[in-house]
């Protein structure tokens, strides 16, 4: 599949303006998370994207800080980098949804949800406002946000992902691990993400205080 040099150019700026937007945010402790945006056209069968390289401390900049990948997860030019880890995940995402783009961060409120709703496989939210940042509009909506193991194995885990997916929520949560939210865009995958993540906090907090906590 041949990829445009300007393609290419634009993937990694709207990578490199996601990644800084982030990890101010102190989303990215430890070098932890991804990101990936697709480039050209999409097969589910063909496609390619640009991802994040493993390793790599996501609050600077540098020029080893993305590459291409085909819906194998192998790079597609020569390099010395090496994917993320969860190269994988993100391909499943993709040629089962067709999206555009795919963030993936550990914050403290996406753990300790994933880890509270863990046996019950799915974070509940009703009733509250930021649902809607999916384009669910019905009144006092609630949403059921999957919430798979977090396996050694990243196979083990994109094997899960066809089963985990609910058409209208654009995300899946590891368990202990983090959240991997999609779009059909870098803006709106970033919205999808800022949107989980409220909802994340308003969940945990909300716990708390009928806890009397």
């Amino acid at each position: 599949m041949s990829i445009l040099l300007e393609e290419k150019q634009r993937a990694f700026a709207e990578l490199r303006d996601i990644k800084a937007n982030l990890a101010a945010r102190g989303w990215f402790p430890a070098t932890s998370g991804n990101l990936s945006v697709r480039v050209g056209s999409f097969d589910p069968e063909q496609f390619t994207f640009a991802i994040t390289s493993s390793g790599r401390d996501k609050s600077v900049q540098t020029p080893e800080d993305f590459l291409l990948v085909n819906e194998k997860g192998v790079a597609t030019e020569a390099t010395s980098l090496k994917p993320s880890a969860e190269t994988l995940i993100h391909s499943e995402i993709y040629r089962l949804t067709g999206a555009g783009a795919i963030f993936h961060v550990h914050t403290i409120f996406n753990n300790l949800i994933s880890e509270l709703y863990g046996e019950r496989k799915s974070i509940p939210v009703k009733g509250v406002e930021l649902i809607k940042a999916f384009n669910i509009w019905e009144e006092d909506a609630q949403i059921e946000i999957p919430v798979l193991p977090n396996y050694a194995e990243i196979p083990r885990i994109a094997a899960l992902v066809e089963d985990a997916i609910i058409p209208r929520i654009p995300g899946i949560v590891l368990r202990n691990h983090g959240i991997y939210a999609w779009g059909a865009n870098s803006f709106e995958a970033k919205r999808h993400l800022e949107a989980f993540e409220f909802l994340f906090e308003y969940v945990y907090r909300s716990h708390l205080l009928n806890k009397g906590l």
